[in-house]
C-alpha cells in the first residue's frame, strides 16, 4: 500500500465479450489478494458462462451492451460503502496486475485523486495505431476542456476514489467515459497524478479491442465539444470553472 494510505480497495473489470482472456486477467488479478468485481456489459460470446465458473469473484450483468463507462458506473454503485478506492483493469489483458501496488504508492499522503496508469513503450510495432492516436488526440483535447495536463488520457488502468468518481455528473457512457471523467474532477477540485505502468501488446496474443475509430472519433469529438462549450459559458457568464 502507499504511504499511509488508508482504505478498502477493490479490482473493478468491465468485460465485454472476452470469453477467451477474461479468465487469465482474473487469475493474475487474485495474485494482489484484493476483492475482484467484474461488469459483463451485456457480453454475448460465452464470457457470461465462463465468469460463473470462476470462483472467488462478484459478477454484476447488464442485459445488454450498454457501454464501458456504463459498466463503471454500475461497479462503483456496486461498490459504494464496501470499498474506498477501485482499482480499474481492462479485460483484454494489456495491463499487469503487479503494477498496482505501485498506482497505490503514488497516491499522495491525504489526498482522494484519480490516479492513472501512464502506459510505457507505446512506440514499437506492436502497438495499435489506433491507441497511439488516441492517446496524443486525447491528451490534447482533455486540456483545451480545462482538464489536467496527462501523458496517456486514455489508459483504463486507474485507481478511482469512492464515492467521489460516482458523483462528477460525467454523461459519456463509453469509451469516452474516461476522458470526460478526468476533466470533471479537475473542474470539481479532485486531483488527477500519473504513474509508470507496463502495457503488452505482444504479437500473436490474441487481444479483442472494441474501439471503432470513426465511431468512436466522432464520439470522442461529440464528448470534447460538449466540455469545452460548457467551459466557455461558465467563463462568460462568470462562473468560473463548472463544477458538473
Amino acid at each position: 500500500m502507499g504511504r499511509n494510505i488508508t482504505g478498502r480497495f477493490a479490482i473493478l473489470i468491465p468485460v465485454y465479450n472476452h470469453a477467451e482472456g477474461i479468465g487469465p486477467v482474473i487469475e493474475r488479478a487474485r495474485g494482489l489478494g484484493l476483492p475482484i468485481w467484474v461488469v459483463d456489459d451485456g457480453s454475448t460470446d460465452g464470457t457470461t458462462t465462463r465468469l460463473e465458473k470462476l470462483a472467488g469473484i462478484t459478477v454484476i450483468g447488464h442485459r445488454e451492451n450498454l457501454g464501458k463507462g456504463a459498466a463503471l458506473l454500475s461497479g462503483f454503485a456496486a461498490l459504494a460503502g464496501k470499498a474506498d478506492w477501485a482499482v480499474t483493469l481492462d479485460a483484454d489483458g494489456q495491463h499487469d496486475p503487479e503494477d498496482v501496488p505501485g498506482l497505490i504508492r503514488a497516491i499522495p499522503e491525504g489526498l482522494r485523486p484519480i490516479v492513472i496508469g501512464r502506459r510505457m513503450g507505446m512506440v514499437g510495432d506492436d502497438v495499435p495505431w489506433t491507441s497511439r492516436f488516441g492517446r496524443g488526440f486525447s491528451n490534447f483535447w482533455v486540456r483545451c476542456a480545462g482538464g489536467p495536463s496527462l501523458t496517456d488520457t486514455q489508459s483504463g488502468m486507474r485507481i478511482y476514489p469512492l464515492p467521489e468518481a460516482a458523483g462528477l455528473g460525467v454523461r459519456a457512457r463509453r469509451f469516452q467515459f474516461e476522458v470526460e471523467i478526468l476533466v470533471r474532477a479537475c473542474w470539481a477540485g479532485v486531483p488527477v497524478v500519473e504513474a509508470p505502468v507496463s502495457v503488452s501488446y505482444t504479437p500473436g496474443m490474441e487481444r479483442i479491442s472494441h474501439f471503432r475509430p470513426f465511431v468512436d472519433f466522432c464520439r470522442n469529438s461529440e464528448t470534447f465539444t460538449r466540455l469545452i462549450f460548457i467551459r466557455i459559458m461558465r467563463l462568460l457568464l462568470g462562473r468560473g470553472a463548472p463544477k458538473k
